[in-house]
């Protein structure tokens, strides 16, 4: 039997009619052979009127007291929903996170899974019941109620989703290994026999048709898309398309679960986010997205040598802050400059964590607000040319100065004033040409095929599944866990390093457009203001083009200011760790730079995304960072 997870968020349960509307939907699923699971976010402006509340009564609350505060909001929306499909003649019931046995860590107000247990989640279904689960929290190790953070209902529906394919390919008693680990054990024997759902899926219902383009609030002619794959939507939800939280669709991708975001008013087929298909390298660009309130942190006169990133990202770390771009360039006279951007909210925190890397090494901090961060992202980058160019050339057009510029495997982020932001992500989107039909967005495409009756469900090729049982308990009882899959070594590239660029609109762009003209293809870049008003910028070729490089960058830079320098290296090889949830665990970065230092590897460049983190060493040192990687990730 099929099972249909369906999470509404907020809109989507407001008001009586959108109560029953929900409820209406999750009877039609049960109707066509499905069994069906809930998921419910707090009501309309609830979770930001009980915020209100707590600070009528505190400045600065408990954390755990605001989990015990925010919990309540989906609880009232599960029993609402629930008493709907009951009115309706259907047999449903409500539970909340730690009913389900939704067991997190107990970092307060951001939570992570760790595991879920499913006995009564099946039994429920097992007895005809619609279950109706409360979103966005949990319960820690201790019995205390704790909260996933934001996004967090869609967090938990995925999660739901993943626990119950998952559990589906589980037989006991016959695969279990008894005499293994205790939660293994314990885990299997909660799984039981019985008869196991094969068929999942989980449908996000929202306000809006799917997923766009881009925010249609802030560029009319967005395009919905049909289809994006799982690494684009991560790529995008890092960057500010706020339509499904990175987590969520982290464990979409690690337990392989077809996902729909969809309306919940109207039957039209929402956009699908599967995995990566061959048709999608052709599309150069699916999307931009803004990231509005970031903050950008430099570290100046940081001394060259190796530990030193690993210090001021360990002390980050520590204070669980998630660091968004990091842009590190090649360091002249014994020093280097390290930027990156926080959240808005969370500056304050970073520079009272840096206090102490201050006073140990001397450095200076810079900060600065009000900035945004612009984004393009589309499997196609890994193999045109140019689109680094086209981007730049757009910003320069509406002249829109880039003040950091970094890139991932499909990704290009630059951070703009945040006056600039919505000018330059409609100047993105109409360079790319998002707002046209497409595969994917509006066009049909061969490889995605629809079947069945009823509720109709994409036919995906999914991921590879666990080796066995014990792995895949493994993997069920540390749900949210960093997957590392993969740590890579590229000796096939060489850097080019421009200093002393004046921090003007178009300069940038002359550099790439020049590059693009020779049909070079650019990898990793990585743009860091310096001071008084200049920038350094490196980037990476194949390094046959290097010299070639050399060349056409040099005649670019004589047309902006004749004191420009630029280089060439061929002696670099990069280090590029995947995997899932690159960004969202703030201990990945400080696990690989710190191994580096433990070997004595010093850290020229570094690139981040939500799916790989690059770093630039000295070839010499490049398969000792390999095997050192390889070792701290266990692979």
């Amino acid at each position: 039997m099929s099972l249909v997870v369906q999470k509404f968020g907020g809109s989507s349960v407001a008001d009586k009619e959108r109560i029953m509307n929900a409820a209406r939907t999750a009877i039609r699923a049960k109707k066509a052979g499905h069994q069906v699971i809930v998921v419910v976010s707090a009501r309309g402006d609830t979770t930001d009127e009980l915020i209100e509340l707590a600070k009528e009564i505190s400045e600065h609350p408990p954390t755990r007291e605001m989990d015990m505060l925010l919990s309540t909001g989906e609880q009232i929306s599960i029993a609402l929903v629930a008493m709907a499909i009951l009115e309706l003649g259907e047999k449903a019931i409500s539970l909340t996170g730690a009913q389900v046995g939704i067991v997190t860590d107990s970092s307060h107000t951001k939570a992570r899974i760790k595991s879920i247990f499913t006995e009564r989640l099946r039994e429920a279904l097992d007895s005809g019941h619609i279950v109706i689960v409360a979103g966005f929290q949990g319960i820690d190790g201790t019995g205390n109620i704790t909260t996933l953070g934001r996004g967090g209902s869609d967090t938990t529906a995925v999660a739901l989703a993943a626990v119950m394919k998952q559990a589906a390919e589980v037989r006991r008693p016959s695969s279990v290994v008894r005499g293994g680990p205790t939660e293994l054990q314990d885990l299997a024997d909660n799984l039981g026999d019985g008869p196991r759902t094969t068929d999942v899926a989980c449908d996000i219902y929202t306000d809006v048709d799917g997923i766009f383009t881009t925010d249609p609030r802030l560029v009319p002619d967005a395009r919905k898309l049909d289809v994006v794959s799982y690494d684009e939507m991560l790529e995008l939800a890092s960057v500010g398309a706020n339509v499904l939280s990175s987590r969520s669709i982290e464990f979409a991708r690690k337990f392989s679960v077809p996902l729909q975001k969809r309306s919940s008013f109207s039957d039209v087929e929402g956009t699908w986010i599967v995995p990566e298909a061959t048709w999608m390298s052709d599309v150069v660009v699916v999307g931009a997205a803004m990231v509005k309130d970031e903050a950008r942190v430099a570290v100046i006169d940081v001394p060259d040598r190796p530990g030193v990133s690993h210090k001021i990202f360990a002390a980050i770390a520590a204070k669980n802050i998630a660091v968004d771009m990091i842009a590190q360039n090649v360091g002249s006279e014994g020093k280097a400059s390290i930027g990156f951007t926080v959240p808005a909210i969370e500056l304050h925190a970073t520079l009272r964590a840096l206090e102490s890397v201050v006073a140990e090494m001397g450095v200076r901090i810079q900060s600065e607000e009000g900035v945004s961060k612009v984004s393009i992202v589309g499997t196609g980058m890994r193999t045109h040319t140019g689109v680094a160019q086209r981007m730049f050339a757009s910003l320069s057009d509406v002249g829109v100065n880039m003040k950091m510029i970094t890139t991932g495997d499909i990704k290009i982020s630059v951070l703009v004033d945040k006056a600039d932001g919505v000018k330059a992500l409609r100047a993105v989107h109409a360079a790319f040409r998002l707002d046209q039909p497409r595969p994917g967005a509006g066009l049909p495409i061969a490889e995605v095929k629809t079947g069945g009756s009823g509720f109709e469900r994409r036919t995906i090729e999914t991921s590879p599944q666990a080796k066995d049982d014990q792995d895949l308990l493994s993997r069920l009882s540390h749900m949210e866990d960093i997957v590392v899959s993969d740590v890579a070594l590229d000796e096939e590239q060489g850097r080019i390093t421009i200093f002393n660029i004046p921090d003007q609109p178009g300069n940038c762009t002359r550099i790439f457009h020049a590059v693009a003209q020779a049909n070079i293809v650019v990898d990793m870049i990585v743009a860091n203001p310096a001071e008084k008003g200049r920038s350094n910028l490196s980037f990476s070729v194949p390094i046959a083009d290097l010299q070639r490089t050399l060349e056409v960058t040099q005649q670019a830079a004589k047309t902006i200011a004749p004191d420009i320098v630029a280089t060439a290296d061929s002696n670099i090889a990069r280090l590029i760790v995947s995997g899932i949830g690159m960004r969202t665990h703030t201990g990945v970065a400080r696990t690989m730079f710190g191994t580096l230092a433990e070997r004595g590897i010093n850290i020229a460049m570094i690139n981040t995304s939500e799916i790989r983190v690059s770093v630039v060493v000295d070839r010499s040192q490049g398969q000792n960072a390999l095997e050192a990687l390889r070792s701290a990730f266990g692979l």
